[in-house]
C-alpha cells in the first residue's frame, strides 16, 4: 500500500476470506509410510509379496518339487512435491486491520497448500497404474450412472476386494447431483456425514464430493473408486516461520510443505471414465 495514498479508515473487524475448498482425498489414503521419509528427495520402497502357487491333487500322494521362487513386487515413492508461500503485511496495514489480517493471510496460505496436496492426490486417477472402468468416457445420466458405478465396483470385486470393504469415491459436483437424482436414499441431511466432503453412501461406498477430481484436457472426468490402501500419501515436513524483511516496515510469513502420493495397490483402485451428458 502506498503511504501517500493511505487515508485513515475504520477497518471492519470481519475479514472477508475466500471460500474454502473441501479437502477430501488425503483422509482416505494409506499414510503408514509417512514417518519413513524426512526430507525432499527421500524415497521409501514399499515391498509387496506375490502369491505362491497352489497344487491340488485327488487320491494321490503329495509329490513335492523344488520350492518355488515367489517373485515379489515393490513400489518406490520419492518425496518430490513442494508447495510454498511468502507474503508480507505493512505495519500501517496491520495496525489499521483490527480483524487480524495477518492471521487471515496465514490461514488462507495454509488452506492453499492443503488444496495443492489434495489436487495432487486426485491426479492419481490419471496415473498409468490407474485402471479405467471403460475405454472411452461414458456420458452419465440419472438412468445410467448407478450402472457405471456398479461396473467399477464389479472390477474391484474381481480383484478380490471384499464386497463389505470400506470403499470411497470422490466425485465432482455434477456427478453427485446426477447420482442423487438416481439414488434417492443418498442422504445429505445427516450433519455427521458432511465432514470432509462426505455427502452420502451407496451401498458400502462412501461418496465424497470434491472440486479436485482429475479432469483431462478434453473435459473428461477421472473418478477414483478405491480402498484406503490403494493410494499412499506422505507429508513428512511442513515448516512456517515469521520474519521481518530488511528493506521494509512489515511483518512477513513464509512456509513450505513436502508431500507425495503414489498408487501402491493398483488392484484396489478403479477409475470411472466419465463426462457430462450433452
Amino acid at each position: 500500500m502506498a503511504y501517500q495514498n493511505f487515508i485513515p479508515t475504520v477497518w471492519s473487524e470481519a475479514i472477508n476470506r475466500e471460500l474454502e475448498r473441501k479437502l477430501v482425498f488425503a483422509e482416505d489414503c494409506n499414510r503408514q509410510y509417512e514417518g519413513e521419509v524426512k526430507k525432499m528427495g527421500d524415497t521409501v520402497r514399499i515391498l509387496g509379496v506375490g502369491k505362491p502357487s497352489i497344487t491340488t491333487t485327488v487320491d494321490k500322494e503329495i509329490v513335492l518339487k523344488d520350492p518355488e521362487n515367489v517373485e515379489d513386487t515393490s513400489v518406490t515413492m520419492a518425496i518430490r512435491h513442494i508447495s510454498y508461500f511468502n507474503f508480507k503485511v505493512d505495519d500501517i496495514d496491520r495496525r489499521q486491520a483490527v480483524g487480524g489480517v495477518m492471521d487471515a493471510y496465514t490461514s488462507e496460505s495454509a488452506q492453499g497448500v492443503a488444496n495443492e496436496m489434495d489436487k495432487h492426490i486426485g491426479s492419481m486417477a490419471l496415473d498409468k497404474l490407474a485402471k479405467l472402468h471403460a475405454a472411452s468416457a461414458v456420458a452419465v445420466t440419472k438412468s445410467n450412472i448407478l450402472g457405471e458405478v456398479d461396473r467399477a465396483l464389479e472390477l474391484l470385486y474381481q480383484n478380490d476386494v471384499n464386497a463389505d470393504e470400506d470403499i470411497v469415491m470422490g466425485v465432482p459436483p455434477f456427478f453427485y447431483i446426477t447420482m442423487r437424482q438416481a439414488y434417492t436414499d443418498l442422504d445429505t441431511n445427516n450433519s455427521a456425514m458432511l465432514k470432509n466432503g462426505l455427502v452420502g453412501k451407496y451401498g458400502h461406498v462412501r461418496v465424497k464430493m470434491s472440486n479436485n477430481c482429475a479432469v483431462t484436457s478434453n473435459g473428461e472426468y477421472r473418478i477414483m473408486v478405491r480402498t484406503k490402501r490403494a493410494v499412499a500419501f506422505a507429508n513428512p515436513m511442513t515448516h512456517v516461520e515469521a520474519y521481518r524483511p530488511e528493506k521494509s516496515f512489515s511483518d512477513a510469513v513464509k512456509g513450505f510443505s513436502l508431500y507425495e502420493a503414489k498408487i501402491v495397490r493398483p488392484k484396489e483402485l478403479v477409475v470411472l471414465n466419465v463426462k457430462r451428458s450433452a
